[in-house]
């Protein structure tokens, strides 16, 4: 039986890795017949063609490009500018619940005010751990926390990311402040939705039934062209991608030099996508096998690449294996580390270079490595392109809104 269409809120927060999979869900739903509004950050830098998109008035691009992704940075401006902007956040999430009405709230974890805008107003609410970083088990330590087993200590590991609302309580207060007095039901996170696929990451056998790993949200490739410039270059011989987007910290041209040098050793070309500023490449060492862009569709390039150099954010890692070539992993903060160690595991790069340590040698010698990978990461793109998570996704919110 064809159940009725509903009305949805998405709110998601972040970078361009946070927003596209709300993205693909929004597309997704509205193909179906569902009402779909979706609040995102300023600048997310995604395409919003065709959705209802609201702001939640946070501009994470800004705040990466005046700070970098420094912790020590993000400490020094808490009070003055981080406090301020998730205030906002958090307000405008309630008030885009509040205006919408929606028979279901689907939410990213930094919109701590979803869920108890949700439980005031009766109204479900489903969590989407772009990266599974608050639903603990026994098969691995937190996302944020290691890249390798802390044994018995793997669950523990999950609290402090769960306790991240201590942080932004009184934000918190004051965006609930806004709601409508009303009843206060004992509903709570109805489910959780974990948008990644089970070829790179398998579903732990303790995760509880209310956690759904669905597989992949990407959005149907759109009809993009190619200019000629880089139909050229891709077709002048073998192309490594080279982007790390929204990623900002230390020297970005002495690590644009360390990837055309790698490159150079391996016999390959570079395609740079120098996206929030994360790669520089200094007129010294550009040439005819160098082609620097300000990005770069994804579905439109990577397949036709012998490889990719990137920061391993959860969309990035998807997008690489999708495309079935091999990663090499340059992690910077959260967890990247995470989905670079994911990636070694199943065969299909080798070992990350965090970018504190990135040399050339160090990446000549990756770069030399991912070869051996080619056949997994094509063998896995192969899985990864016949799978769609968004109907598993539909079938869990569908069944919520409907009880």
């Amino acid at each position: 039986m064809e159940r009725p269409a509903m009305k949805m809120v998405l709110l998601t927060a972040g970078t361009r890795g946070d927003v596209e999979p709300f993205f693909a869900l929004a597309r997704a739903a509205a193909a179906r017949g569902h009402q779909v509004r979706i609040a995102i950050p300023e600048n997310s830098g995604a395409d919003t063609a065709g959705l209802d998109t609201v702001s939640l008035r946070m501009d994470f691009a800004r705040l990466v490009s005046d700070q970098g992704v420094s912790p020590r940075a993000a400490a020094r401006t808490f009070r003055t500018t981080i406090r301020p902007a998730v205030g906002q956040l958090l307000s405008a999430a309630v008030e885009h619940i509040v205006a919408f009405a929606p028979d279901v709230v689907v939410y990213h974890p930094k919109v701590l005010s979803a869920p108890a805008a949700a439980q005031r107003l009766g109204i479900p609410a489903v969590l989407v751990e772009t990266v599974p970083t608050l639903t603990p088990t026994r098969e691995f330590p937190s996302p944020i926390i290691s890249t390798g087993s802390l044994g018995p200590l793997n669950r523990a590991s999950y609290a402090p990311a769960r306790a991240a609302t201590l942080m932004f309580r009184r934000e918190l207060q004051a965006a609930l402040d806004l709601l409508p007095p009303g009843r206060t039901p004992a509903t709570e996170t109805r489910a959780t939705l974990i948008p990644a696929s089970s070829h790179l990451l398998p579903r732990p056998a303790d995760w509880p039934a209310s956690v759904h790993l669905t597989g992949h949200w990407a959005d149907k490739p759109a009809a993009t062209e190619i200019d000629d410039e880089l139909a050229a270059f891709l077709d002048g011989g073998d192309v490594v991608y080279a982007g790390f987007g929204s990623m900002k910290a230390g020297d970005a041209r002495e690590r644009g030099t360390a990837i055309i040098e790698a490159a150079r050793r391996n016999g390959l070309r570079t395609l740079v996508a120098k996206g929030w500023g994360g790669i520089e490449v200094p007129p010294a060492v550009m040439g005819g096998d160098v082609l620097v862009r300000e990005s770069v569709a994804h579905h439109m390039v990577l397949p036709r690449a012998a490889a990719a150099i990137h920061h391993g954010g959860a969309g990035t890692v998807h997008a690489v294996a999708r495309a079935g070539v091999p990663s090499v992993v340059v992690p910077f903060i959260a967890d990247q580390p995470f989905w670079g160690a994911v990636l070694h595991r199943r065969g299909l790069g080798p070992q990350p270079v965090p970018y504190r340590k990135l040399t050339a040698d160090r990446l000549a010698r990756a770069l030399s490595e991912a070869r051996s990978c080619r056949n997994q990461a094509a063998h896995t793109g192969e899985l990864m392109r016949a799978e769609d998570g968004t109907p598993v996704a539909f079938g869990v919110l569908e069944n919520l809104a409907g009880t």
